[in-house]
């Protein structure tokens, strides 16, 4: 096996130090041209890797990006991840990746570990059983070590950091006055409990959604599913509970569901029940991810636009880790700059497809 090149080999036989062959190799201006070029030719000759791990460790930084997701199988987080690659490797950093599974503990663990030294800063969707505890420490613990997090999707006021959302509220109002327009007078609703942010916000658009078409809200057409159980593992339970909603009320004719996996099944369970679609129910979920595409009939569904949600995080976090780095270098004290965290909102859209008229 053929030995690693180090800088004190490439040093040696160019009769210079270490810190100059080092320096030559950062690109310093602090040496001079001819000698830069001839070094960096040198080593280029010899395949000469750098050592990251070392660099990481003297320079603490590690130009990596830690990402935690609430769970893998939900099309939108995977077009978020994709976004934040594309940016992170635009911009010289790399990507690790963690699941929380919705769970609050598996959470706190991964932040942990990856905060001893392995990323910069981290971009993470909070999970369920964080929400419904409402305890946030480890956020805030990570933050005060001068960790710095975007937060998307779900995003709390508690921590206060730089958040990537999308207007859940005004898109589940369109997706609604949609269904008002399209004739519907009786529309039901699909939604999470309340403890989850965005499903909160997708049930408060609902509402303001039928008040403002002066259609009633009949509280008996509002299903509201414990997402603490594994509903993508138990669908048995979903489509029973959405059947339910069906037989009860024979006069629905429209549905509003907060993700694309209730509306899919909404719309099996109908076909089940003899219902047409879009003659007899018409159907609009959130988020377009493969089961809309390729449901029969196709779902018409309000875009998140995962991809975008994932680069402006990425940005937004890269930009903040740099802007810390031109502080060290100028020694600008941290009380003089303002540090003033960003909330930015990403427009939803329609996208109508086959389950709506």
């Amino acid at each position: 096996m053929k030995k690693k090149v180090t800088l004190k080999q490439i040093a040696r036989e160019l009769d210079v130090s270490v810190s100059t062959v080092s320096r030559a190799l950062a690109d310093s201006k602090e040496i001079g041209e001819n000698t830069r070029r001839r070094i960096q030719a040198f080593a280029k000759f010899l395949n000469y890797k750098p050592n990251n791990i070392a660099l990481s460790l003297k320079n603490k930084k590690t130009k990596t990006i830690g990402v935690l997701i609430p769970e893998i199988v939900h099309h939108f987080f995977s077009t978020v991840i994709r976004g934040i690659e594309i940016v992170a490797n635009e911009r010289g950093y790399n990507v690790i990746v963690g699941l929380s599974n919705e769970s609050f503990s598996k959470e706190v663990l991964n932040m942990e570990m990856l905060a001893n030294g392995s990323i910069d800063g981290f971009v993470l969707s909070i999970s369920k059983e964080t929400l419904l505890k409402q305890d946030y420490h480890h956020f805030n613990e990570t933050i005060s070590q001068g960790i710095p997090i975007v937060m998307f999707d779900r995003v709390v006021n508690e921590v206060e950091c730089d958040k990537v959302i999308v207007d859940d509220f005004k898109g589940s109002v369109k997706a609604v006055k949609k269904l008002v327009a399209n004739g519907c007078k009786h529309i039901g609703l699909i939604t999470t409990m309340d403890y989850v942010s965005v499903g909160r916000l997708r049930t408060q658009g609902y509402l303001r959604a039928l008040e403002e078409s002066q259609v009633y809200a009949e509280p008996d057409l509002i299903l509201k599913l414990d997402d603490m159980v594994s509903l993508e593992e138990n669908l048995d339970i979903l489509e029973n509970e959405i059947e339910q909603l069906f037989k009860k009320n024979p006069k629905i004719d429209g549905v509003f569901a907060v993700n694309e996996l209730y509306a899919v099944t909404a719309m099996k369970v109908a076909k089940k029940l003899g219902l047409a679609i879009p003659d007899d129910l018409q159907v609009i979920g959130f988020t377009d991810g493969v089961l809309s595409k390729h449901a029969s009939p196709s779902l018409t569904i309000v875009s998140q636009h995962g991809q975008k949600i994932g680069e402006k995080a990425a940005d937004l976090l890269i930009d903040r880790l740099e802007m810390e780095d031109e502080d060290n270098d100028t020694n600008v004290n941290e009380n003089t700059r303002e540090q003033a965290f960003e909330t930015y909102v990403i427009e939803t859209e329609i996208i109508e497809r086959e389950s709506t008229k």
